[in-house]
């Protein structure tokens, strides 16, 4: 008996228990992404993660006003879930609204306050979100970003002062395999990974074949991949991801399995995610899913069959 409470010490002692390390024991990593709110109640996004947590995620990726909608900071949310649910988060951070003081200012903090894994982005313009009167600020962009986190790893602000005890951030980029020049994608691929990425999150991904491609010439890169997974809703949220959200394509066959399957539209979707989410088991690290509409509910679903099967 008491050997085998020792053996049980044991195993969970090695079990890996952050992003960085399930991704180095090789394990198939799931997150879903949640916005913040955009008001001061917090509750439904609070159990939405704890319904996702118990669901099988790994983690949480939390958006920094994807489209230029004014949230609450992703750093906050990032931190509350953490505290209150459990459960790890990746902060999607912008270089939009921050120039180079308040980024290393708000750095610091989430680290200080337990958030590592950082998805360095560039953000959408304030004009996305529809606010004319905003300017943008991209002090630096996500390359400079990234290697910001690297500097502040290495013991030092981004003027090269040190600033003593090191980071341990984990440093994530973005990259999109259905860019319109993948030559120039992946030439802006190599400068963030040069300046210190550690992962990578792809954009949503609807074309199997062209998943698979990306996957298998990535291999080289040696560095784990997340794909996106944004189930589609119907043949209207095809057509608007397709024509109106930049970075997404939604190939003509895929909008015309989402057209015929009219009202069952959703399941439709479902079973388009499920096609790249095989894609990805075979060749990648992981998938990050999206809820569409806030369907957290059938998304968390989505995880405990993954987590089965």
């Amino acid at each position: 008996m008491e050997n085998q409470l020792e053996a049980n010490v044991a195993t969970a002692a090695k079990e890996p228990t952050t992003l960085r390390e399930k991704f180095a024991a090789g394990k198939f990593v799931i997150s879903v992404e949640i916005d913040p709110p955009r008001g001061l109640n917090p509750k439904r996004i609070i159990a939405a993660a704890s319904l996702l947590k118990d669901a099988g995620v790994d983690s949480i990726n939390v958006g920094d006003s994807p489209l230029a909608r004014v949230r609450m900071s992703p750093s906050f949310l990032a931190i509350m879930l953490q505290q209150q649910v459990g459960v790890e988060t990746i902060v999607h951070f912008t270089t939009r609204d921050r120039n180079r003081m308040a980024i290393h200012s708000d750095l610091i903090g989430a680290h200080l306050m337990g958030v590592r894994n950082i998805l360095c982005l560039r953000g959408d313009p304030p004009s996305a979100g529809g606010y004319s009167d905003v300017i943008g600020v991209w002090d630096i962009n996500a390359v400079g970003l990234v290697r910001m986190l690297k500097m502040l790893n290495d013991g030092m602000d981004w003027t090269g002062k040190p600033i003593g005890e090191k980071g341990s951030f984990f440093i994530g980029a973005s990259v999109n395999p259905t860019a319109p020049s993948l030559e120039a994608e992946m030439k802006l691929l190599r400068r963030k990974l040069e300046g210190g990425a550690q992962f990578l999150m792809t954009q949503a991904v609807y074309d199997p074949a062209v998943l698979e491609k990306f996957l298998e010439s990535s291999k080289k890169l040696n560095v784990p991949i997340l794909v996106g997974i944004l189930p589609l809703n119907s043949f209207g949220h095809a057509e608007y991801l397709n024509n109106e959200v930049p970075g997404i394509d939604v190939p003509e066959d895929v909008r015309e399995r989402m057209r015929r399957a009219g009202d069952e539209g959703y399941l439709e979707g479902l079973a388009i995610a499920r096609e790249a989410i095989e894609v990805a088991r075979a060749a990648g690290a992981g998938v990050y899913i999206v809820p569409p509409a806030g369907r957290y509910e059938a998304v968390a679903q989505l995880v405990a069959s993954l987590r089965q099967g």
